[in-house]
Order: structure tokens, then C-alpha cells, then sequence
């Protein structure tokens, strides 16, 4: 496979990705925290294309990305309580929740109960979104290895595994989204990232 890397200002760039991402291909792209590498999340043999270019093993899930909230039908079987509180003040955003998946997604996208989604604050990873639909999204890097921050970067550990790549520049973030689960009473910190965790649980149980 010959990776292709095209300027995400071109006129062409979210038609191009859109056309890869209905074949079953893999693209990578800008987001607000890191170079993502996504694809159609309920297409199973495009998510085992994204385990096999990462050398990701097939027991971590990939998160969703997603533009509205209104894209979460079918990715989620509901929403926990409160849920929305979260989702009102940092969607877009660095934060990452853990909700119900459907019974209906592919387990290569999750073998497990909850669904990791989140909305990028970024232009470019919006507008794509806007045209894909959801995306399963994991960093655009080779497990272990450092997550690029910029596309040549992208291109130099994932050069012929992937189908394309939007290069939207230099990232000044680097760091990745805060993780939260939500399906129990109470949130509980996955990983810790830009959004403090003790701002979470204020805003979860303000009255």
C-alpha cells in the first residue's frame, strides 16, 4: 500500500477521507489532542486493519469520535444520569467517557460493556466527522512508541499501513484526553489528562 499525505485545507482532503473511510481504509488526522488513526467503527476487517498497523493488541478497545451528540444513536444504549452535565461542558474536548455500548457494535471495536467516546475540539477533525459519520479513532502511532505531532511524523511510523493522511500541521497539545467511566453511580478516572478529575465530580453532583 502506498500512504497518501495531503494537505487537510486542500478542497479535496474530507471527500478523499470519506471515500477511504467507505472502503474500509484507514486515515489519520488532526485532533485537538493527537494525530488520530481512524476508521469506520462498525466495519470489522477496517478495525483489524487498525490492531494490525498499530501492533495494538486486540484486548484494548478503540475509542469512538464522534461531531454531536446526536451520533451517539447507535453507538450507546443509553445514557447514565448525568452524563449529559459532562458532556454540556466539555464536549468539544479533551474528555473521554465511557457509556453503554449497543449491543450492535462489532466486538473488534470493544469486547467490552462500555464504549470510550469523545468530541474533538479541532476543525478538521469536526467538518470530517460531519461528512464520516462516527469514527473509531486510537492514536496514530505504533503501540509503544511516541504519538507524532505532526503528519510526517505520522507518515514515519505508519508509512504504508494507512490509505491516507490529512496533515493539519504542527499540534501544539500533545496530551491525551482525560477518561472517564461512566457506568456506574458514580464516575470513576481512568486516566488522568487536561480536565481535572476533581472538576469532573464538581460539576457531576452540583445541585
Amino acid at each position: 500500500m502506498k500512504t497518501q499525505l495531503i494537505s487537510a485545507a486542500h478542497a479535496d482532503a474530507i471527500a478523499l477521507a470519506c471515500e477511504v473511510v467507505r472502503a474500509g481504509g484507514l486515515i489519520a488526522f488532526p485532533t485537538d489532542t493527537l494525530y488520530g488513526l481512524g476508521c469506520d467503527p462498525h466495519m470489522p476487517s477496517a478495525l483489524q486493519k487498525v490492531y494490525a498497523a498499530k501492533g495494538r493488541s486486540m484486548t484494548k478497545a478503540i475509542p469512538v469520535l464522534i461531531s454531536h451528540p446526536d451520533q451517539l444513536v447507535g453507538l450507546v444504549s443509553g445514557l447514565p444520569e448525568r452524563t449529559s452535565r459532562l458532556m454540556q461542558e466539555w464536549w468539544p474536548g479533551a474528555l473521554t467517557l465511557v457509556l453503554p455500548k449497543h449491543p450492535g457494535l462489532p466486538k473488534d471495536l470493544t469486547p467490552y460493556p462500555g464504549l470510550a467516546v469523545r468530541m474533538p475540539d479541532h476543525p478538521v477533525a469536526l467538518s470530517l466527522l460531519d461528512q464520516t459519520g462516527p469514527l473509531a479513532v486510537t492514536s496514530a502511532n505504533l503501540s509503544d512508541y511516541e504519538n507524532p505531532r505532526d503528519a510526517e511524523g505520522v507518515l514515519s511510523q505508519l508509512d504504508g499501513t494507512v490509505d491516507l493522511i490529512l496533515d493539519g500541521g504542527q499540534l501544539s497539545g500533545g496530551q491525551a484526553s482525560t477518561i472517564v467511566d461512566c457506568l456506574g453511580k458514580e464516575p470513576k478516572l481512568l486516566r488522568e489528562g487536561p480536565i481535572p478529575f476533581s472538576e469532573i465530580l464538581e460539576r457531576w453532583y452540583a445541585k
